[in-house]
């Protein structure tokens, strides 16, 4: 400020010193005009480096401020300023129904889309939310039948087998002993049947050969491991589980080496081309429900995909905490795409109805409640409360409030309904 105030004050005595010669003539002025900026210059360079790096930065934003002003009275002169001059009205009905007026205003047709409300008829639908699981009627567990110790296993988890797959293979002190029962039994009746005298010892000593290969059979063997049994004429060291259906294991719950006994758990198998859908049902919708229901499933993982079930059990008691009925359903997987314990979201027809089918951008959601908008004039719309519920994400079944017939706004609700808020505002 120093600086500047010097600049001034000199400016200020060299403009005394040519106002006696400022109204001599155009020559006269334009010759002191240049002694004038001479004496301009010789003051600049006169100054030290940093002051006049100063001035110019003063001059240059001076110069700015002026190009701004300059710019301002030229775009705001003569300006047009539209204003909206309007006489909407709001009526609010004690039914709820908003109409709203828009004298002289025109829609665009491309973004405000009507549409004539007609009855069709459309599925009740109930929603089931729930998961997916194993059909434990094509699930088996395998245990051991007698204690042992786990030799070695075939199938990990995740395997694919087919009936008569290995799984494990035991050793049974158990096994063993019925092996040598078998064996002794089977020659004693080859030497009696060469023995015709003796029948009765006969049939006891057959007796005893079908009892013990009962009792391999109930400990895990096969009909072909006992048929080599007797045809070796020697037994096995080990017992070997085999699959008892085809699909995969699902869970293996034993080591090599480790000791079982009976009863314990050694792998778990089952079908995964068979499913079970586990659904809730709540009290409300109980009376509409009945086996043999289709109910089209929908998963996150396939948001595009739609899954077919059919109801096959209805639980006979509520659950206490969920206060929901358990309802399954088998789901085929040919596919190969759906897994156990996926959640997934369920719509189960109950019936049919009259409905008006709408774009769910035709429903204006505030909180809980649901709107449509109509045209009931060039330029009259209400705003009436509806009742439905979602057909699809992308259609909304109107059961209540409109009338077939009327003009319903299927686009640009949303939009629509922002005048109606601004008028209640």
């Amino acid at each position: 400020m120093v600086l500047i105030n010097k600049i001034l004050s000199k400016l200020k005595g060299l403009h005394e010193k040519l106002r006696p010669h400022i109204d001599k003539g155009v020559h006269h002025g334009s010759r002191h005009a240049q002694v004038a900026l001479a004496g301009l210059a010789g003051l600049y360079w006169n100054l030290s480096p940093t002051n006049r790096y100063r001035v110019r930065l003063a001059a240059f934003a001076f110069a700015i401020l002026s190009l701004g002003i300059v710019l301002g009275r030229v775009t705001n002169v003569n300006r047009i300023v539209k204003t909206e001059v309007s006489d909407k009205a709001l009526k609010v009905e004690k039914s709820g129904i908003l109409e709203l007026k828009l004298p002289g205003v025109k829609l665009n047709p491309e973004i405000y889309i009507f549409q004539l409300a007609e009855k069709v008829q459309v599925p009740i639908d109930i929603k089931v939310p729930g998961r997916l699981a194993f059909n434990a009627e094509k699930s088996k567990v395998l245990s051991a039948r007698a204690p042992g110790r786990v030799e070695r296993i075939y199938a990990f988890d995740g395997a694919q087998v087919s009936v008569g797959s290995p799984i494990v293979e035991l050793y049974s002190p158990d096994f063993i002993s019925a092996q040598q029962e078998y064996l002794l039994s089977s020659k004693i009746s080859k030497v009696l049947v060469a023995n015709k005298s003796m029948t009765d010892l006969l049939d006891d000593a057959n007796f005893t050969q079908d009892a013990a290969g009962n009792r391999m059979r109930n400990l895990g063997a096969s009909d072909s491991d006992i048929k080599s049994i007797e045809s070796s004429g020697r037994t096995q060291a080990n017992l070997i589980m085999r699959s008892p259906l085809k699909g995969v294991v699902v869970k293996r719950n034993v080591e090599p080496g480790a000791a079982v006994n009976a009863g314990d758990v050694m792998a778990t198998l089952a079908d995964p081309k068979h499913l079970w859908f586990l659904g809730n049902i709540f009290e409300q919708d109980f009376r509409m429900i009945k086996p043999g229901q289709k109910i089209v499933l929908r998963l996150e993982a396939y948001p595009d995909k739609e899954f077919v079930a059919y109801a096959n059990y209805i639980a006979p008691a509520i659950d206490p905490q969920t206060r929901a009925i358990l309802i399954r359903a088998d789901v085929e997987n040919t596919d190969d795409l759906l897994r156990p314990d996926m959640f997934a979201s369920g719509l189960l027809t109950t019936g049919t109805t009259d409905a008006i089918v709408v774009p769910q951008t035709a429903i204006v959601r505030i909180r809980e409640a649901r709107y449509a908008i109509i045209r009931v004039g060039p330029e009259t719309f209400r705003r009436i409360p509806v009742k439905g519920y979602d057909l699809n994400s992308k259609s909304f079944a109107i059961t209540e409030g409109i009338e077939p017939g009327w003009q319903i706004l299927a686009e640009g609700a949303v939009l629509m309904n922002d005048r109606f808020a601004k008028q209640e505002d």
